[in-house]
């Protein structure tokens, strides 16, 4: 009787239009080419009936319960899912157990499916092991965190593991136009203005799961979808912006001139429109680890190093969480005290290098390992700097061309200051004769 209960009730509740618009199989799924092709472990598992376990790791709505469904689909499999969340040592124990049996009385192979897998503790995926060791189940882990840090090591070894990519916005545009015109989901009732299709896109970040969700919930508000109604169906206003047009590069262009002004205020919010205009965060954390060397340099050494530290944040985590590395780094870079100094340096350094002034390398510089360096007077003369007092010894660095030229000029901001008083001091030591 409950089960009955339950189908009825599946029938009288409409699944949502991103489950409906599930692909069934490998053909149908839109993205993630690198694991789709001819001999990849994914075919092979398709097309096999030999057990495998996976680990599919990517960002939100790439494609991983998808892939879950759909070798279970074709397979013809059993599909059981198992949420991490949820569930704990005695459920899963009790998915293996129902797997073995099943395979034991019909010889039907079972996917067991562990959605956030990362979220798993220790004993909970030591209790996986034995099924996947035994491969009395096609295991199939999803995970947005970097397995080498959230799955213990011997799960790991036993199982492939597979990176999928964020949709790019080619992949989603053309997951919302097929689920317009698919029977299974808005079956053509509905038309899609172009411009909301892009506010769509943009809205989606790479998500496909997400694109599906804003585009039902506008589809309940009217048959016409223009971006008006997609607006108000999601309470986010479109931002006009073109990724690949003037305003792409006219709102990056002023996020680095704000930094570069020390308007912290004026740069997170051009950060903010990037944001939620759906410009690839890794771009944006590319643009900030260049301005913490060429607008910041020495005068904050550690403005650096927050910045590269977002951009590898921003890399293992995606959005949203990244958006609070972004705006970290955005800060720093902003408050610093600002030094152009370093880009100036390797500026003219490059530039006298183009012109020809090269030069020779000085022979106490030159190379002394290899057998007959000695010969040629490699070496001859090089004084160890660590045998004099402060560090310090006299000799030529530079080829005789250079020796004068000066590149490095510190300003007297924030920390370059002392590096300023430090390096004159030096330079005065090493260039008198």
């Amino acid at each position: 009787m409950d089960s009955l209960f339950d189908s009825a009730a599946e029938e009288a509740t409409p699944q949502p239009l991103a489950v409906r618009m599930r692909p069934r199989t490998l053909d149908e799924v839109i993205g993630q080419r690198h694991l789709l092709g001819s001999g990849t472990p994914l075919r092979r598992l398709v097309e096999s009936e030999a057990p495998m376990s996976l680990f599919l790791w990517g960002p939100p709505g790439t494609g991983k319960t998808t892939l879950a469904y759909v070798v279970s689909n074709v397979t013809k499999r059993r599909f059981v899912e198992v949420s991490a969340v949820s569930a704990g040592v005695k459920d899963v124990r009790a998915a293996i157990d129902n797997a073995r049996r099943e395979l034991g009385m019909s010889g039907r192979q079972t996917v067991l499916f562990v959605d956030e897998v990362h979220r798993f503790n220790k004993a909970q995926q030591d209790a996986l092991l034995p099924a996947v060791e035994n491969r009395w189940v096609t295991f199939i882990g999803a995970t947005t965190e970097n397995p080498f840090f959230s799955v213990i090591s011997p799960l790991l070894s036993r199982s492939l593991l597979l990176t999928l990519e964020s949709l790019t916005d080619d992949d989603i545009r053309a997951v919302l136009q097929r689920a317009v015109a698919d029977p299974r989901g808005l079956a053509g009732r509905a038309t899609l203005a172009p411009e909301a299709l892009e506010h769509l896109v943009r809205l989606a970040g790479g998500d496909a799961r997400r694109s599906l969700t804003y585009l039902e919930a506008a589809a309940l508000l009217a048959d016409d979808i223009t971006v008006e109604v997609v607006e108000k169906a999601v309470d986010k206003a479109a931002v006009r912006y073109d990724r690949q047009g003037d305003q792409h590069y006219d709102v990056i262009s002023a996020f680095i001139k704000s930094m570069r002004g020390s308007d912290a205020d004026a740069a997170l919010h051009y950060l903010a429109r990037m944001i939620e205009a759906g410009e690839d965060p890794r771009f944006i954390a590319r643009r900030i680890v260049i301005f913490a060397s060429e607008d910041v340099g020495m005068a904050d050494p550690t403005c650096l190093q927050t910045a590269v530290a977002a951009a590898q944040a921003v890399q293992l985590i995606g959005l949203p969480e990244g958006q609070i590395n972004l705006a970290h780094a955005v800060i720093h870079c902003a408050m610093a005290p600002k030094s152009n100094a370093v880009v100036k340096a390797i500026g003219a350094a490059i530039g006298d290098v183009r012109k020809g002034l090269i030069g020779q390398v000085p022979g106490h510089l030159r190379d002394a390992h290899y057998p007959g360096a000695a010969k040629l007077g490699h070496g001859d003369g090089y004084k160890y700097p660590h045998d004099f007092d402060h560090g310090l010894v006299r000799q030529d660095y530079a080829p005789e061309q250079v020796r004068e030229r000066r590149y490095y000029e510190p300003t007297r901001h924030g920390a370059e200051a002392p590096v300023a008083e430090r390096w004159a001091k030096i330079r005065d030591f090493l260039r008198k004769s």
